[in-house]
């Protein structure tokens, strides 16, 4: 039986994650800050499915929470099968504006977290095998301040890692969903239906973990949910910045 590890689980995308894999039989690890929520995810899990959940409590944002979860990936006696690096948040697009301690944090948590937990989950999946989901946003392929920046070092990244590691049996996948009815948005201070985006634009949670799942289990190095987003990244290719960055200051993906 597959175990995974997924950060950011608490809630949104990082929990429908568990509870799809949850459905196909996998063993999970739950990460994210808060105890509390996870505790009510993984009970969920666990009566629902039958599987075995780990809570690990930790703030990607911090040294120690990092090695924490890095410890568990390399942990060889009882070894990780899939990372899915979930975590984050989102600021306000104004750079100039926000606390440069928000922005650090921001970048280390999407990034730098990111990058060591691949790092650490290659050491015991490299030879063996194994899976890791990078959670971008097509963000990622447009001009809109350090998200944007962030998501694309996560795909350029993955597409890299998943080309070099394929020989050791390791494949990265960047998953890069649109507007998705999740709780991000609620946290950054806006509510459903005051985003400034059409309902048109909007992905379930569900559809975009199960794509997501497809796609990384193809070992695709980049997955984009949806026909609707794959089309409008392919129009990124063409339009120039000051109209795609234009566009990106409405809404939060």
């Amino acid at each position: 039986m597959p175990t995974a590890l997924i950060t950011g689980a608490s809630a949104g995308l990082g929990a429908e994650f568990a509870r799809q894999l949850a459905r196909r039989r996998a063993d999970l690890i739950l990460v994210a800050r808060t105890e509390e929520a996870l505790d009510a995810v993984a009970s969920d899990l666990r009566r629902e499915h039958g599987v075995a959940v780990e809570v690990l409590v930790a703030d990607l944002a911090e040294e120690s929470g990092v090695q924490r979860v890095a410890a568990r990936l390399q942990d060889a006696a009882d070894p990780v099968d899939l990372l899915v690096n979930n975590a984050g948040f989102g600021l306000p697009l104004r750079f100039a504006d926000n606390d440069i301690d928000d922005e650090v944090r921001h970048l280390r948590v999407h990034v730098e977290a990111s990058m060591r937990l691949l790092h650490a989950a290659l050491q015991s999946m490299r030879g063996r095998g194994g899976r890791i989901i990078n959670v971008a946003s097509v963000a990622g392929f447009i001009s809109r301040s350090t998200y944007s920046a962030c998501k694309s070092w996560l795909i350029g990244f993955s597409r890299w890692a998943n080309a070099e590691y394929s020989r050791d049996g390791v494949s990265v996948t960047a998953v890069c969903p649109g507007f998705t009815h999740t709780s991000f948005h609620e946290r950054m201070g806006l509510p459903v239906g005051q985003e400034g985006v059409p309902g048109f634009m909007w992905l379930n949670a569900r559809d975009v973990v199960r794509e997501g799942l497809r796609d990384a289990a193809r070992g695709r190095s980049v997955s984009i949910p949806s026909l609707r987003y794959k089309a409008l990244v392919a129009l990124t290719r063409v339009l120039p910045s000051a109209v795609t960055s234009g566009v990106a200051r409405r809404g939060r993906v």
